[in-house]
């Protein structure tokens, strides 16, 4: 039962940010990135102050505020920030591609950090759901260029930042609830993100958009996207171990392309439907697992 919670958890972070990947492609056409995400994260803090408020979950231990504050320098203004700009320079098609590799960091720095046993089928798993990613969005064609191979750079990094993120989100979320963690980081994100913001707009002002579809997009990925996506992913990994929970990433490029067909006409075509079942059966094979397989855990002494 507890297994079935965090899925659905997992599954509806992961959903949305399939359709924020749909939301952001338009908005970041009329809002700059750091802007934007300054913007999301203080929606995101108002959302999740009130819940806190009313919760009684706004209490951590002094000790506990760097560690917190990490977390949000990392997952918060780090990954974010970095897929943000490292999509604009790149392009879309190779930022949900690179991205895609957070499963497999965030299963290395589980092993590594959180000490958690991974078997081979859990291996097996990342490399299916992996190629099931590239099937599903192709490999970016068109001559390179140095922007784009600084954008690639920087999406490497989006991708390293989340997966540490989420395996230290899973260390807090041992001590406080999954709202009083992601809250703390949230107000960290303000915090963080506040300065690229200024030094950003000094070198060039967004003119803000006067249409009234652009400031729903805003509201969407700052309360949505950001204060309940960042909230159910950390629940989520409440009641699933970390490698396991990661595969759930791969819904999000599924979802961003569906939405994409029907809200902005991007065509589907087989290999997305090749690259969905081979998500699929990654999925099944790492939540079926047989009573009794070899595993590897980490272990910095040999007995």
């Amino acid at each position: 039962m507890n297994f079935f919670k965090g899925a659905i958890y997992l599954s509806l972070a992961a959903s949305i940010w399939g359709m924020t990947y749909i939301v952001s492609k338009v908005v970041l056409d009329h809002i700059s990135p750091w802007l934007l995400l300054e913007m999301r994260f203080i929606l995101a803090l108002i959302t999740l102050g009130i819940f806190s408020y009313f919760k009684r979950s706004w209490k951590i231990n002094k000790k506990d505020v760097f560690p917190i504050a990490v977390i949000a320098l990392v997952g918060y203004t780090g990954s974010i920030g970095l897929q943000f700009v490292g999509t604009k320079l790149s392009g879309a098609a190779m930022g949900s591609l690179i991205t895609s590799a957070s499963p497999a960091l965030i299963s290395l720095f589980a092993f590594i950090i959180l000490k958690e046993k991974i078997n081979f089928r859990k291996i097996v798993s990342i490399i299916l759901a992996t190629i099931g990613v590239i099937v599903v969005i192709g490999l970016p064609s068109g001559s390179s260029n140095s922007s784009a191979y600084i954008g690639n750079i920087i999406l490497v990094g989006a991708a390293i930042t989340w997966a540490l993120y989420t395996v230290l989100s899973k260390v807090q979320t041992k001590k406080y609830s999954s709202l009083t963690v992601t809250t703390w980081a949230t107000v960290f994100g303000v915090i963080f993100t506040l300065p690229f913001t200024l030094i950003e707009q000094t070198n060039h002002l967004t003119d803000l958009p006067s249409n009234s579809w652009i400031w729903m997009g805003v509201l969407f990925l700052g309360s949505i996207s950001t204060a309940g996506a960042f909230y159910l992913w950390n629940k989520g990994f409440e009641f699933i171990d970390t490698a396991t929970g990661s595969l759930f990433f791969f819904l999000q490029p599924l979802i961003g392309s569906i939405f994409g067909y029907f809200l902005l006409n991007e065509e589907i075509n087989p290999s997305f439907f090749i690259g969905s079942i081979l998500i699929l059966i990654a999925v099944y094979l790492s939540i079926k697992e047989p009573k009794h397989e070899p595993t590897f855990q980490y272990n910095s002494k040999k007995a």
